[in-house]
């Protein structure tokens, strides 16, 4: 890539300013002041076969040794282990897609970079005036009254929730991600504004905004999944969710309850042990380490407890392998990992799709950020068809009846931020 364009912003990043592209990936960091965006296509890597696509995607990133960005699907469980969904994926995307865009803007704190591939200065020059031209009208009084409908009954979760229960008990699990689907018919609807509320309105360190044709995912992602920098790579397991409130009282006792509570903390602890665990397979010897357990980070809407574990990678392992390693995320399954993922597909009534994927970016050098696809709304512009899924943990010591209430908490927090009442 050659250098196109410095500037200061003017306004912090919409994602109305992306109307007229057809294929993006816009990623935030918020813990870094950090933003990048990747737009039009260069090169591309699609893998739709799960035992494929971890070696068509380090070849791909051998041959792109550049910025390069892109999603990787929940299924490619079926590739590292013994596993197979029974369900299909509705969207029908990739196990990987992985691209070098024709234009990669980043930003820090104030300060947008714009370089582009040989050639492509005319989009470069479009790019860089979407990021400095006006903003639209302002987004507060959108609202719609549009109907969400979960897939799984009240009654069907808490027999499946039970069931998962009786596992935990015989000792076969310890804990399980169980998720539920919300689904609506939206044809025409407004992608753009919707992602430009939910960045405005969740407070997301790690969202991102994802279009490839007429499909979309807007993610309002708290959770970061795997960073690399300078031979290094962190993971931020989050486990343990309470509601914001607007009285200061209640809300500090809400993050102190979220804080001692044993069920929770249980949740958070035994994932991080999988996280080490799994970074012990790609890091030096020694090198891995607890960094934060059980911090409790607080965002626009809720609560949320986070631990940090980080390793230095050995020699020659490149990025791709620490994601083999790791993947899919101990917060999103369970532990043991493998029988976890296994009574999920029996006892889940969807496909989960990008949901417990990840969205991120590679550079140079081995940097990168993924996050955990959570929060996030998927959207197919030719079908109308667009979905939310929300989990939460099972642990022996917990109550399904609130395990239930979590996922709605979960779902309410994005669905309310786009203005929609939910389901």
């Amino acid at each position: 890539m050659v250098p196109f364009k410095k500037f200061t912003a003017s306004r912090p990043f919409d994602p109305r300013s992306l109307r007229a592209f057809p294929k993006f990936l816009h990623f935030r960091m918020a813990d870094q002041g950090r933003e990048v965006l990747g737009i039009g296509v260069e090169a591309v890597m699609e893998e739709y076969r799960p035992k494929a696509a971890i070696a068509r995607w380090r070849d791909f990133l051998e041959q792109e040794p550049g910025h390069s960005m892109g999603h990787v699907a929940y299924g490619l469980k079926d590739g590292l282990e013994p596993l197979v969904s029974r369900h299909q994926d509705v969207f029908h995307r990739p196990i990987v897609r992985w691209f070098a865009p024709l234009v990669h803007a980043a930003k820090e704190h104030d300060q947008w970079t714009v370089n582009c591939a040989a050639g492509a200065d005319e989009l470069a020059a479009e790019v860089v005036q979407a990021l400095i031209g006006d903003m639209e009208p302002d987004l507060s009084n959108i609202t719609s009254s549009t109907p969400w409908r979960c897939t799984t009954e009240r009654e069907a979760y808490l027999r499946h929730a039970n069931a998962l229960m009786e596992h935990l008990r015989r000792g076969d699990i310890y804990e399980v991600n169980y998720c539920v689907q919300r689904v609506a018919q939206l044809p025409g609807w407004d992608p753009f504004t919707a992602a430009a509320m939910l960045l405005k309105n969740v407070d997301a360190p790690f969202a991102s905004f994802y279009r490839w044709d007429e499909q979309f995912a807007l993610a309002a992602s708290p959770e970061r999944f795997l960073r690399f920098g300078h031979g290094r790579v962190w993971s931020q397991p989050m486990k343990g969710t309470r509601p914001r409130h607007v009285d200061p009282a209640m809300d500090k006792a809400e993050a102190e309850q979220l804080a001692s509570d044993p069920k929770e903390r249980s949740e958070n602890i035994m994932a991080t042990d999988v996280v080490r665990n799994d970074l012990s397979r790609v890091g030096d010897r020694e090198s891995v380490r607890l960094e934060e357990l059980c911090a409790v980070k607080s965002h626009r809407q809720v609560h949320q407890m986070v631990s940090t574990v980080s390793a230095t990678l050995r020699p020659g392992c490149r990025p791709v392998e620490a994601v083999q390693a790791a993947f899919p995320m101990a917060s999103m399954t369970g532990a043991p990992k493998v029988r976890a993922m296994a009574l999920i597909d029996e006892h889940e009534d969807q496909n989960r799709g990008l949901f417990s994927g990840s969205l991120g970016w590679f550079g140079p050098e081995g940097t990168g950020d993924l996050n955990v696809v959570i929060r996030t709304i998927e959207h197919d512009a030719g079908s109308g068809f667009t979905r939310l899924l929300s989990g939460s943990a099972l642990t022996a010591a917990c109550d399904p009846e609130s395990e239930w209430e979590e996922c709605a908490l979960k779902a309410r927090s994005v669905l309310q931020a786009i203005g929609h009442a939910g389901a």
